[in-house]
């Protein structure tokens, strides 16, 4: 019998590409999908019929029970969130409910009702923030710099907390920055891509950035989630950090972008500094040997073919779209 898998955050650029990952391994796909005024399944459009959805919600308990009831799966990656940085800043309440309380209760209603079930917490690299050492790995000491970052720490720490007291199966992955053509427009690489293309095409004239020095360790979305399912397939749970180990700046992602459509950026872009975080995080670069030698994964993806990949994405999506 196929194993069956659940997905929190089906609709967003990480659980749409692992959506596609499972159903290549066989996998059955179970999506939850929260209740909305403006739900966008535009990345998993072209799934219908292949995946089969669920209304629940990270903010009430007995919805998720009651998915978990239903689906019986083997696997559960949570990668529902509130995700964007800046927006917690201005939510901060609302991000520490799903970010933090929310893997609680996914963590606890799988406690109630199959401790068998292998589950995924979606960490990030944003809970080093004001980093010790360079790069990161799982040794680093946390010092969150955003309501996101904190919120993501709680959900890590409550991950491992199940894992020791319930003898669950349960295991974080540290996530340093993965981008794709799916990436939202609010984040800096689609929206410097995005802008890119737009420029060259006549729909846009200028564009605006914070912290053009902010340094990351940019990977393929598509790459990382592969290293998700590898951590549920191992013998033991365990915590990985997943990243390139090559950090770039703002401006190297602006200066490949504008290369890739011929245009100089000195031309268009300009700072602004409504665009600066209140705390910056200005060094994120992540070492993932325990992921490579106990995992076997590996990132395939370039940053400049990355880059390269969503500037050509989204040139053909600003062609298709009506003036």
């Amino acid at each position: 019998m196929a194993p069956t898998a659940m997905i929190t955050g089906i609709t967003g650029q990480d659980g749409a590409y692992l959506a596609r990952f499972l159903l290549d391994k066989g996998y059955q796909v179970h999506g939850m999908v929260r209740r909305s005024s403006s739900e966008n399944f535009e990345r998993i459009a072209d799934l219908a019929g292949r995946i089969t959805l669920h209304q629940a919600d990270l903010l009430d308990q007995l919805s998720i029970v009651n998915l978990l009831h239903t689906v019986r799966p083997r696997e559960v990656y949570n990668l529902a969130a509130q995700s964007f940085v800046p927006t917690s800043w201005l939510q901060p309440l609302l991000t520490g409910d799903f970010t933090a309380l929310g893997v609680t209760r996914v963590l606890e209603a799988i406690r109630l009702v199959d401790r068998t079930i292998r589950f995924y917490q979606a960490s990030s690299s944003e809970m080093f923030g004001q980093v010790r050492t360079e790069p990161q790995n799982e040794d680093t000491p946390f010092w969150p710099r955003s309501p996101y970052g904190v919120a993501k720490v709680y959900g890590h720490w409550i991950t491992v907390n199940y894992r020791e007291s319930y003898e669950m199966f349960c295991c974080s992955g540290i996530l340093f920055n993965h981008e794709s053509p799916w990436r939202g427009k609010e984040f800096v690489t689609r929206k410097v891509t995005d802008a890119a293309a737009r420029i060259k095409l006549g729909r846009q004239d200028r564009l605006k950035l914070g912290n053009l020095d902010a340094m990351r360790d940019w990977g393929f979305a598509g790459d990382y989630v592969e290293a998700m399912w590898l951590m549920l397939q191992q013998d033991q749970p365990d915590d990985y950090v997943v990243a390139t180990g090559e950090k770039h700046t703002v401006r190297e992602l602006v200066e490949i972008a504008f290369a890739r459509v011929d245009l100089n950026p000195a031309q268009y872009v300009e700072t602004d500094p409504a665009l600066l975080r209140p705390a910056e995080v200005n060094h994120l670069c992540g070492d993932s040997t325990k992921a490579r030698q106990k995992l076997g994964w590996r990132p395939r993806v370039g940053f400049r073919e990355l880059i390269e990949m969503m500037v050509d994405a989204d040139l053909e999506r600003v062609r298709a779209e009506r003036h």
